[in-house]
């Protein structure tokens, strides 16, 4: 608490020397729109004037976006909309899990993003999937979306949620709706890519020549257990916002909406499972192919080294310079001993051939 106060209290010292600053430091103030029974209002206003202006008037709010601000900045922000300064801290440290808080009328929603991240081939460095994080602010009159990182921009869903007034008219948890449903189909496209990955990796795993390295199969493994972290903790938030029983209350015609995303976000937990089994199953696969091979060197480095033992003791017989030793004085005894050591290689090749040893 000690700690977020002093953050909160540099935010205020830090504003006379922000002026100075301002050439260097960019603003983290995205898009601040005000909304009035759904329409977004001309001209543009500081997010104190547009909180003042949607306080005055009903059916109003204002969505407020930021990406990445620092400690300064978000004091400020907290000051002028009442944020809790526990969630404050949060929003300004990317990194937390995928939760929902309730700080009196205003609540705290986190959300994993994820995107899927092309690349020709899979390799032992591939960088598979990208996340990020969006914190959103709900309040009675108002919406403070916080995005970090890349991996799903806002203003797409801004510019699709301003042509459906009548949603937009709930109020700021269509925003919220908006936002996790985004989320959500960029979950489902990430999905959709990894089983095309994990389809051509079993291919390759189980093709004839297979050479395929254990690495790339764990590192595909650890990009999934990355978006893993991203998909499964969101399911108990999104079971609180479609519960009429639970707090927040988010108004019946949205919670219908909320319904549609828990679906797509079940189906998408339920593939994440089956693909951390299928890589299991590869990485298993491949490990015991891995053990066949080793086995089928070693049995043709016996079958080798039986073949050389033979002649090698037919050397050595004819080695000890014994006097009375067989066909020692026959003309040909050198060429037919010769004969001998090629005639049982031969056989012994053929042997080991038709038994699968070499």
């Amino acid at each position: 608490m000690r700690a977020v106060s002093r953050i909160l209290n540099a935010g205020e010292a830090a504003q006379p020397r922000a002026a100075s600053a301002a050439p260097t430091r960019r603003s983290a103030i995205v898009d601040c729109g005000l909304y009035v029974d759904g329409v977004r209002q001309a001209g543009d206003r500081h997010y104190s004037d547009a909180l003042a202006a949607a306080r005055g008037q009903r059916n109003a709010f204002v969505w407020l976006g930021l990406h990445e601000p620092d400690a300064a900045e978000m004091a400020a922000v907290a000051r002028a909309f009442g944020l809790h300064e526990l969630a404050v801290e949060d929003a300004v440290k990317a990194g937390q899990r995928p939760k929902l808080e309730q700080f009196g009328e205003i609540s705290f929603l986190v959300l994993r993003t994820a995107r899927y991240l092309e690349h020709g081939e899979l390799t032992e460095t591939s960088e598979v999937v990208e996340t990020g994080q969006v914190m959103l602010f709900i309040g009675p009159q108002f919406v403070v979306s916080v995005r970090h990182g890349d991996a799903c921009r806002l203003a797409p869903v801004r510019a699709d949620l301003e042509t459906k007034a009548e949603l937009l008219a709930t109020g700021p948890w269509a925003v919220a709706y908006a936002i996790t449903d985004r989320v959500v189909d960029l979950y489902m496209d990430v999905a959709g890519a990894v089983e095309e990955d994990l389809d051509r990796l079993e291919e390759h795993v189980f093709s004839r020549h297979s050479h395929s390295r254990i690495q790339r199969i764990y590192q595909l493994k650890r990009e999934l257990v990355e978006f893993k972290r991203a998909v499964m903790p969101l399911q108990r938030p999104l079971a609180a916002l479609v519960s009429p029983d639970e707090r927040p209350p988010v108004p019946a015609e949205v919670r219908r909406y909320f319904r549609d995303v828990q679906d797509h976000l079940t189906r998408t937990a339920e593939q994440i499972n089956s693909f951390d089994d299928l890589v299991n199953s590869i990485l298993q696969a491949r490990l015991a192919q891995v053990t066949v091979d080793q086995n089928n060197d070693m049995r043709k480095i016996a079958a080798w080294a039986a073949i050389a033992a033979v002649q090698t003791t037919i050397a050595g017989v004819y080695g000890m310079n014994f006097e009375y030793m067989p066909e020692l004085h026959w003309k040909y005894g050198y060429a037919g001993i010769l004969a001998l050591m090629l005639g049982s290689a031969l056989v012994l090749y053929r042997f080991f051939r038709r038994s699968g040893w070499l």
